[in-house]
């Protein structure tokens, strides 16, 4: 098998791979700034807390800030959107995990 950067890999049982895969995670967030916006630019005046500029496995992080929130949400263009206004809690929740906060907008 081939090493490549860029693949993706389905499934392997060897060990080496594994660590690999899990060392993606947002889990080292020390000097790791996360930029809370709230926006509502075409989506017909409903409002969604977007969570940009952040590094390592999105998925797995707006999970947990959908948990926490109580809301929907996706992850779209490496940006992590949450349903609603949460800006406050997802500050909180992040600086608990190590992240810098900057808040953009008004």
């Amino acid at each position: 098998m081939k090493n490549r950067k860029n693949s993706q890999l389905v499934f392997s049982t060897h060990e080496d791979v594994k660590n690999t895969q899990e060392e993606g995670s947002v889990q080292n967030n020390t000097g790791n700034t996360a930029y809370i916006e709230r926006d509502r630019k075409k989506r017909r005046g409903k409002v969604v807390t977007v969570i940009s500029r952040l590094q390592g496995n999105l998925k797995e992080l707006q999970k947990e800030l959908q948990k926490d929130c109580g809301a929907g949400g996706s992850v779209k263009n490496g940006n992590i959107e949450i349903q609603g206004d949460h800006r406050d809690k997802i500050a909180a929740i992040l600086k608990q995990k190590g992240f810098k906060i900057k808040f953009v907008g008004g």
